[in-house]
C-alpha cells in the first residue's frame, strides 16, 4: 500500500512523467526477470504463469457470481 505522499505525488505528476516511471520500473523489472541460470528464469516465468492463471480464475469467478439468471 502507498503512503497518502506517495499518492499525491503520482496525482501531481504529468502522463508523460508516469509513463517514463512505468517504462524504467519495465526495464529494471525484465533486467531481474531474464537473469540467472536457464533454469531459475524459467521458474520465475512458471510462476507468473501461475499467478496471472490465478487471478484470472478469481476474476472469472467474480463475474460469474454478478450475472443475473436472465442474463444468460
Amino acid at each position: 500500500m502507498l503512503s497518502r505522499e506517495s499518492l499525491e505525488e503520482y496525482r501531481r505528476m504529468t502522463v508523460a512523467e508516469r509513463s517514463v516511471l512505468v517504462m524504467e520500473m519495465i526495464r529494471d523489472g525484465q533486467r531481474a526477470l531474464l537473469t540467472g541460470p536457464p533454469e531459475i528464469v524459467d521458474r520465475r516465468f512458471e510462476l507468473l504463469r501461475r499467478q496471472n492463471d490465478e487471478r484470472n480464475r478469481r476474476m472469472l469467478k467474480a463475474i460469474a457470481r454478478t450475472k443475473r439468471p436472465e442474463d444468460e
